[in-house]
């Protein structure tokens, strides 16, 4: 999709390889964020990099954003909640079974990191604090939410003198998870080769790492 540059946007007339239709710019340099991360990495280029690839002047970007730091976290906050739409899918309320869905819910986890590469580096990357926008926080919260939920169902079978606590269950898996997608399972350059595939790997783990808490047999 190519941009229409407009004048009273901010359009510095440019050289970027982007410009913006009349009331887009914000959506603009969003895009540009995501171009950008995709090409560089999220700590490869500059708020100036972002105007220009936008094709606004350098002080247009300021209308929306305070800076690079607050347009990351809106590409994150917006990386979150699509994030959090694919698990819920996944989740599918824990059809037929919680174990199902939990192989669902992984496979989908690895999927955004393949599929959605640029947002996944805002996210987890970028080094920006959660805690500096309420919205990315709570999207975050949102999102890993899906998967304590997920983790509350798995344990429930368990008699509750033997039950483990369901968050260490969740933040056990989601670094399990999140160990494979960020190392064999993402869609970019940072990816490493595996002699087998991402999915497979981690379904391996999980079980075993539920055999060990009781949770299957």
């Amino acid at each position: 999709m190519r941009w229409t540059k407009h004048d009273r946007d901010g359009s510095s007339g440019g050289d970027g390889p982007r410009g913006y239709h009349h009331g887009n710019l914000k959506e603009a340099l969003v895009r540009a964020a995501l171009e950008l991360i995709a090409e560089k990495g999220p700590g490869g280029f500059t708020f100036a990099d972002a105007a220009r690839w936008a094709g606004v002047s350098p002080a247009a970007p300021y209308r929306h954003f305070k800076g690079r730091e607050e347009l990351i976290a809106d590409v994150a906050r917006r990386g979150f909640e699509l994030f959090t739409e694919a698990l819920t899918k996944a989740w599918d309320e824990g059809k037929p079974d919680p174990l199902a869905a939990l192989t669902r819910l992984g496979k989908a986890y690895l999927d955004f990191a393949r599929d959605m590469p640029a947002y996944y580096s805002a996210m987890f990357e970028a080094g920006v604090p959660a805690d500096a926008d309420p919205q990315l926080r709570a999207a975050g919260e949102t999102a890993f939410g899906v998967l304590r939920g997920a983790a509350e169902r798995l344990v429930a079978s368990v008699p509750a003198t033997e039950r483990p606590p369901a968050l260490m269950v969740a933040l056990h898996i989601w670094s399990m998870t999140h160990g494979i997608a960020s190392l064999f399972g993402r869609g970019d350059r940072a990816r490493r080769t595996l002699p087998m595939a991402p999915d497979e790997l981690l379904e391996a783990e999980v079980l075993i790492y539920l055999r060990g808490l009781g949770l299957t047999r």
